[in-house]
């Protein structure tokens, strides 16, 4: 009785290199899971240490404790409320000043990812040799390899500012919408809203960005803004790695969509 063939390997079926090691598709949602609330706390850590540092060893029992603390509410600051607490007693961590040290930290994190996915793919398929061309390899071969689909729409001024658009980014797919702190008058007044369009524009005519309008998609938008810092980089340090540097910024207006634009050195409004 004939043994079946085994199915090939998923790189070796792509890139046809039999030595390179394969990982679960889902491994780089669950990294992003856990990236951002490690990157806040790092950050809660390292406000801590220097406040303890500066305030000397008096207060290190005090530090602990507000550690602890610090550590059972990082969920609720990548929500967006209220600062980081570091050691010590009169140390507050601004939210924005938290901000930002997540972002440069998930940013530099996703560019060296993105550095590697380049070099690994750069192995098995030609170099684009123009930005346009580099753009669209992105969207394309690169955007399929990392979030499994192609980018929905790609708009650009052909001065060297380019908006991708995806639709249903796939790390954004798996949030959930929190409509238990939203205002319930700012609801009502959503929901109308929406409806009027709805009875406007005709049920089709509506997009699925406009199902923001409901409930509590603002602070659901907040959450979800921390977990495109490193994708943005990723993009970064891909647009880097095939020689153009520019910068990425990322953003949602409704789960699951994302919207990333790409500003190359030298672009023109």
């Amino acid at each position: 009785m004939a043994t079946p063939n085994p199915a090939p390997m998923v790189s070796e079926a792509i890139d046809g290199d039999p030595t390179a090691t394969d990982v679960a598709t889902s491994c780089l949602d669950f990294l992003l899971i856990e990236l951002v609330p490690m990157a806040y706390r790092i950050t809660a850590d390292l406000a801590a240490k220097e406040q303890e540092y500066l305030s000397g060893p008096g207060t290190s029992k005090a530090s602990q404790q507000e550690k602890k603390d610090v550590e059972n509410d990082t969920s609720s600051t990548i929500a967006g409320g209220g600062g980081l607490r570091g050691g010590g007693t009169a140390t507050v961590v601004d939210e924005e000043e938290a901000r930002e040290a997540v972002f440069h930290r998930l940013d530099a994190l996703g560019y060296r990812v993105g550095l590697g996915v380049v070099e690994r793919v750069s192995r098995t398929h030609p170099r684009p040799t123009s930005p346009l061309a580099t753009i669209k390899f992105l969207c394309k071969d690169l955007w399929t390899l990392l979030f499994r689909k192609q980018i929905d729409n790609l708009k650009t001024n052909h001065r060297g500012i380019y908006v991708l658009t995806d639709n249903t980014f796939k790390p954004l797919t798996r949030m959930s919408f929190d409509t238990i702190k939203h205002a319930p008058t700012a609801h009502a007044t959503a929901t109308n809203t929406l409806s009027d369009r709805i009875n406007a524009a005709g049920e089709k005519g509506v997009e699925y960005g406009d199902m923001a309008a409901f409930g509590g998609d603002a602070n659901s938008i907040s959450r979800a803004q921390p977990f495109l810092y490193f994708p943005a980089g990723v993009v970064r340090g891909c647009l880097a790695g095939l020689g153009v540097e520019a910068s990425v910024s990322a953003e949602t207006s409704g789960l699951p969509g994302a919207v990333f634009q790409i500003r190359t050195v030298g672009s023109k409004a």
